[in-house]
C-alpha cells in the first residue's frame, strides 16, 4: 500500500510592508443614483452637452451639465466618449460614456472629480430619448467628510 504525503512549506519573509486602505477609501459606500438629464443640445460633435433636470445626488443639481468630448462613430453603431460632469463653480466630474446607436443604452462611469465632486465614483446605465434621459446605478465618494455630507 502506498502512501502520499503533502508537504507544507511556509516561508517567512521579513521586510515586507502591509499597507491598509485609509479610513476615507474604506469609508467608501454605494448609494443609488437616479438623474434625468435633457440633451436637446447635444449635437453628437465634441463639446455637446446634456443638461441635467432632475437628481437626487446633492453634489449634482438641476442645472449641472454634461459635456462630450467625441463624436459618434455611425459605421460601428457606437459613441464612447470622454466626459465631464460639470456641476458649476468648480465642481466636476471625469468619466466616459459608451453608448449604443440604436438602443439608445449606455454604459458611463465617473472615476473622481474636483470640488464638491472629488472623490466621486460611479456606474451608470442609461435609457431614453434626448430629450427624456435617464442615468441609474450606483455612486459613492471616497472622502470620508463628503460621505458624511450627503447623508
Amino acid at each position: 500500500m502506498k502512501f502520499k504525503i503533502k508537504t507544507t512549506i511556509l516561508v517567512l519573509v521579513t521586510g515586507l510592508i502591509y499597507l491598509t486602505p485609509s479610513a476615507s477609501a474604506s469609508s467608501a459606500r454605494n448609494r443609488e443614483l437616479h438623474i434625468v438629464k435633457e440633451c436637446s443640445q447635444n449635437t453628437g460633435l465634441p463639446g455637446a452637452f446634456c443638461t441635467i433636470t432632475s437628481s437626487n445626488v446633492a453634489s449634482i443639481p438641476v442645472g449641472a451639465k454634461v459635456f462630450y468630448f467625441q463624436s459618434a462613430i455611425p459605421s460601428i453603431g457606437l459613441k464612447d466618449s470622454n466626459i465631464v460632469l460639470d456641476a458649476g463653480n468648480a465642481n466636476r466630474a471625469v468619466g466616459r460614456c459608451t453608448l449604443d446607436l440604436a438602443t439608445g443604452l449606455a454604459l458611463c462611469t465617473f472615476s473622481d472629480g474636483t470640488g464638491q465632486l472629488k472623490g466621486f465614483n460611479a456606474r451608470i446605465d442609461g435609457s431614453g430619448t434626448s430629450l427624456d434621459y435617464h442615468w441609474d446605478g450606483t455612486y459613492s465618494f471616497s472622502r470620508a467628510d463628503k460621505q458624511q455630507e450627503d447623508e
